[in-house]
């Protein structure tokens, strides 16, 4: 069994399924119905979303089965200063595919789906001042996916249970470049030769941990493992339906590259290789509530309120490295200490014409990441989206929708000394097929 999973896993590792920062490190909504009306989704028909948002909400389809396509654009602008000095991030432009097959039989509703679930990252070039002199690029990219089997149960003609079994996996690349002392105020403890070799490095103009596949598409550091979500829709009214999920925390084994897939190194020569692991990382368990009412036959205004408890899952990044070279192991943590995050999202959708809807919205998060410790690789500090969205019918059983989601620019002072900046500009687009 364990094989199996792991062959899925990796078919599923070669799809570009990286994302970055919005909620923290999920995506601010998931599909452009949803995006289009600021992520609310989880009273509304969205379609094989659902499966990522609330599996009850699978139980809404209007149609026997369904079929959707999509592909979102990430467009994340990040910069970090000190002084005069600027480092602009390259990581521009990220494209992320999805799709969703669902089917209503009697009163159950199942399906497949595959999506993006978040992460963060950031590249920066060889000889900006983040590199410290080092040459060599810094860079991070985190991806999290999910392979998703969700099931709706019409227990009354107003009532709709629902739940997914999920397989989630993670990639993880690191590039970074620190001085010799703040490296070494990371480490949690060491052994062997490389213990011995650690105190001769704290007077290094930099150091340098590195693991990174340089793939657009996956990272170094790999991980699988499973997690699971519950849902419900309940029709109040007519007019009025509320809706609310809960979703796991993760259950994924730590992230390690391969044999001599990583680096230690730092200025005067001294280079080490081996595996590096990433300990326990999950992401985090939330909790969601959501409203739609249909305020007119062709107005639908819609709300969710979001919890995301990042503190139980970042209160630090932790690594292991194990030599391959000089003989021994070094533990690190990098302090993250994220709050957790309560994200509030609304929206409209306006059917112009029988064949035309269009949609508003916007989203409101708290920034989950303490001043004193965000990071320029992980700078996952965007609060705010303004979207628009629409669907247009190309015939009885078929539509295309999208999305645009604009984030403002929000600035962040490092703990470390410099002040981050983060804009972006997203899209999806998606193309749905009715049987």
């Amino acid at each position: 069994m364990t094989k199996r999973v792991n062959r899925v896993a990796g078919a599923l590792l070669a799809l570009p399924m990286l994302a970055h920062a919005t909620n923290g490190m999920l995506l601010e909504a998931y599909g452009p119905i949803s995006a289009g009306m600021g992520g609310a989704a989880n009273a509304i028909d969205n379609g094989m979303a659902a499966a990522a948002n609330n599996p009850a909400t699978l139980g809404l389809m209007n149609s026997d089965a369904r079929l959707d396509i999509a592909v979102g654009l990430l467009g994340p602008k990040v910069s970090a200063a000190a002084g005069s000095s600027e480092a602009k991030s390259s990581g521009t432009a990220y494209l992320m595919p999805a799709f969703g097959y669902g089917r209503r039989s009697g009163s159950l509703s199942y399906g497949i789906a595959v999506f993006a679930q978040g992460g963060m990252g950031t590249d920066y070039a060889s000889d900006s001042f983040l590199a410290m002199g080092s040459g060599q690029p810094v860079r991070s990219e985190l991806g999290v996916g999910r392979m998703i089997v969700p099931l709706a149960w019409q227990v009354t003609p107003d009532l709709i249970l629902g739940g997914s079994v999920d397989l989630v996996w993670s990639t993880l690349d690191i590039r970074m470049a620190a001085s010799g002392q703040r490296l070494g105020s990371l480490v949690t403890g060491a052994s062997g030769n490389l213990a011995m070799a650690l105190p001769a490095l704290g007077g290094a103009p930099w150091a340098r941990i590195d693991f990174s596949d340089n793939s657009k598409f996956k990272g170094e550091a790999m991980s699988t493992g499973w997690a699971a979500k519950l849902g419900f829709v309940y029709k109040a009214t007519d007019a009025f339906t509320v809706g609310g999920s809960w979703h796991s925390k993760t259950a994924l084994k730590d992230m390690k590259t391969d044999q001599g897939g990583a680096s230690l190194s730092a200025f005067g020569g001294f280079s080490d290789s081996g595996r590096l692991s990433v300990d326990n990382f999950q992401m985090p368990r939330q909790l969601a509530l959501g409203m739609a009412w249909q305020a007119a036959p062709s107005l639908m205004l819609a709300a969710d309120v979001k919890h995301v408890a990042w503190s139980g899952v970042m209160q630090a990044l932790r690594m292991q490295f194990v030599s391959a070279g000089i003989g021994g192991e070094v533990g690190f943590a990098l302090p993250q200490n994220w709050r957790d995050q309560t994200i509030t999202a609304l929206g409209a959708a306006w059917q112009a014409t029988p064949a035309l809807t269009l949609r508003v919205g916007y989203n409101q998060a708290s920034n989950p990441i303490p001043d004193a410790t965000v990071s320029p690789l992980f700078p996952a500090t965007v609060r705010r989206h303004f979207s628009a969205g629409v669907s247009y019918l190309l015939g009885e059983r078929s539509d295309v929708s999208a999305s645009v989601a604009k984030a403002p620019n929000t600035t962040a002072q490092s703990g470390a000394g410099p002040s981050i900046s983060h804009a972006q500009l997203n899209a999806q687009l998606m193309y749905s097929q009715r049987f």
